[in-house]
């Protein structure tokens, strides 16, 4: 199979297809994959968001791999909903060190309607700073969905996590139909889609191709693909996985690069454990997104000035984006904070 063909939008992939991607010779499969990046994007540009956790832990779920699960004793210091304000001087300083996109994310199983509001005007808030903005707040229903999307939402984050076979032994408190469900009411809304997975959780190659399968046969591929290595946590049913062979790990991000050549593959979770060769070969292999910062919701992720000083032995720049003067970001963060001060000196009261 030709580089060329691959790069034509397909939804109709089967598993001997991807499978077959997956057990090329490692370098026929990178420059496959390079060629099919290169005619869809700047090889020499990665989008770069900043991830900040707006409540941590306690949540109901009990996915094997999350140390914010309420199943299990991490250690973990549970947080109530961040007030709007802290969030948008989060927001401003994320954008002040390069990132385009700011990221939320809420450990629950779906949002309440009590905590809607202070999450909308999260939204409105971060929004008006000319950054992009991203949420991921476990299900939603479709009244929830529309209320994002109206708010500005860009993109909601629901990852799939692993394969449709595989994921009962992962997750047993929400269903895979849920998951495709939720990204379903996303899509009818006119938000982007950010969904992905993770490797490393003792999951077989049918898993792996099996998932990215499910992501490229959406009717619309994921405008953003992020792709984890597991991060072994202590309490979690996974602290002792068998570690991912990096190999492996690259020819995911090539394959999920092959099936979706429009989307953003991002290189996320599991970065503090790769080494900067690790990383210059996961961009050669099609990856186009980091996250940036001190850490990804609850574990550490490299340091920004490091990410950059990567960033310039590579040639790497960031994805550029639309630039306002300060003074009207300025205006756009006193103005949202002005209209928060009473609703969360309520919401504040209220918990």
């Amino acid at each position: 199979m030709s580089a060329s063909t691959t790069a034509i939008l397909r939804h109709d992939w089967s598993l001997a297809e991807v499978k077959a991607l997956f057990v090329q010779p490692f370098n026929d499969l990178l420059f496959q994959a390079q060629t099919v990046h290169r005619a869809h994007f700047n090889a020499n540009r990665v989008q770069v968001s900043t991830l900040l956790s707006i409540k941590t832990g306690a949540c109901p779920e009990d996915c094997k791999y999350c140390p914010q699960s309420g199943h299990y004793n991490t250690g973990l210091e549970k947080e109530k909903l961040m007030e709007v304000q802290k969030v948008l001087e989060e927001a401003a300083r994320a954008k002040a060190i390069g990132s385009t996109r700011f990221c939320m994310g809420a450990a629950w199983k779906h949002p309440s309607a009590k905590d809607m509001p202070y999450v909308l005007k999260m939204v409105e808030g971060v929004k008006a700073l000319g950054l992009e903005t991203c949420m991921t707040l476990g299900r939603l229903d479709q009244e929830q969905t529309e209320a994002l999307a109206k708010a500005g939402l860009d993109y909601y984050n629901h990852n799939l996590d692993t394969s449709p076979e595989f994921y009962g032994s992962i997750i047993t408190t929400r269903t895979y139909s849920e998951r495709l469900q939720t990204l379903a009411y996303v899509r009818e809304s006119g938000m982007k889609i950010c969904s992905g997975g993770i490797l490393g959780m003792g999951e077989s190659l049918d898993d792996r191709a099996n998932l990215l399968i499910q992501l490229a046969n959406l009717p619309e591929h994921p405008e953003s693909v992020p792709i984890n290595m597991l991060v072994k946590v202590a309490g979690t049913p996974l602290e002792n996985a068998e570690d991912i062979d990096p190999f492996d790990f690259i020819r995911m991000l090539a394959v999920a690069r092959i099936l979706m050549p429009q989307s953003h593959v991002r290189l996320s979770a599991g970065r503090e454990a790769m080494n900067e060769q690790m990383q210059a070969l996961a961009f050669f292999a099609g990856a186009n997104s980091i996250f940036y910062g001190d850490k990804l919701l609850t574990t550490a992720n490299p340091q920004a000035d490091k990410d950059m000083q990567l960033f310039a032995r590579l040639g790497i720049q960031p994805e550029a984006r639309e630039e306002h003067s300060d003074e009207v970001h300025q205006a756009a963060i006193e103005q949202a904070l002005v209209e928060q001060k009473s609703s969360e000196q309520f919401y504040n009261a209220a918990v």
